[in-house]
């Protein structure tokens, strides 16, 4: 009676081996894990390089009527649709990792960045080349909700770009820095709902960026839903 199991037969322990590990589960292990591995050798700075360039390859588009009869129009919707796309990515890493073991947590912080910098050149767009008025400016912003929800996003995402450094962590702390950037999720929802009012119908593309990110929040906020609903409990 030292509490030990019966030992198991060779057949057996097979048998509970295929049933916890089924075929191939090995194998994708091993392949996330190169897919890693492959990731940390790569360095950030070519993300910033290439997001850098892309406004001024969509501005030589613009000039050279690659962007078709209403240019400045056209260019105000590529920036602003980029920085959306950067936003679902930085969502996404969350989900990417648990799902799939492949991690792109380093890679976060340029491409919340990158929502800043697209972000600053829509509004430069739409300010320098579309509206080009002080007092218009701030007429669109007080009196049509889209731009005033697209303004408030721009707002909070001033904090964000604002802390994205290895210093502002060390001087907030772990858990402030990472309280503040929880301000990311409303910043990636009032873009979305900005995009959804700007299209002034009920086109598919918003939609579908709309609920993509609604989807990536509720599973980002899963644990504290849970949580919340642990302690009512």
């Amino acid at each position: 009676m030292d509490g030990r199991l019966p030992a198991q037969s060779r057949s057996d322990r097979g048998a509970l081996a295929s049933a916890e590990f089924p075929p191939g589960a090995a194998a994708a292990m091993t392949m996330s894990q190169r897919v890693n591995g492959a990731l940390r050798r790569v360095p950030t700075w070519p993300v910033y390089a290439i997001g850098g360039a892309v406004p001024l390859y969509y501005f030589y588009l613009g000039l050279t009527g690659g962007l078709g009869p209403e240019p400045v129009k056209a260019l105000e919707h590529a920036l602003g649709l980029l920085a959306l796309q950067m936003l679902v990515a930085v969502l996404a890493v969350t989900p990417l990792r648990d799902l799939t073991g492949v991690s792109l947590v380093k890679f976060r912080r340029a491409l919340g960045l990158l929502v800043a910098y697209f972000v600053t050149w829509h509004l430069g767009v739409w300010f320098f080349l579309d509206v080009q008025f002080l007092g218009a400016v701030w007429e669109d912003i007080t009196k049509r909700p889209y731009i005033t929800i697209g303004m408030l996003g721009f707002v909070l995402l001033i904090p964000l770009a604002a802390t994205s450094t290895n210093r502002a962590i060390r001087k907030m702390g772990p858990l402030a820095w990472r309280r503040l950037h929880r301000l990311t999720y409303a910043v990636a929802l009032l873009g979305a709902v900005h995009f959804v009012m700007a299209s002034k119908t009920w086109a598919t593309e918003p939609l579908v960026y709309l609920g993509v990110i609604c989807g990536l929040l509720i599973y980002r906020l899963r644990p504290f839903l849970a949580g919340r609903s642990a302690a009512r409990a």
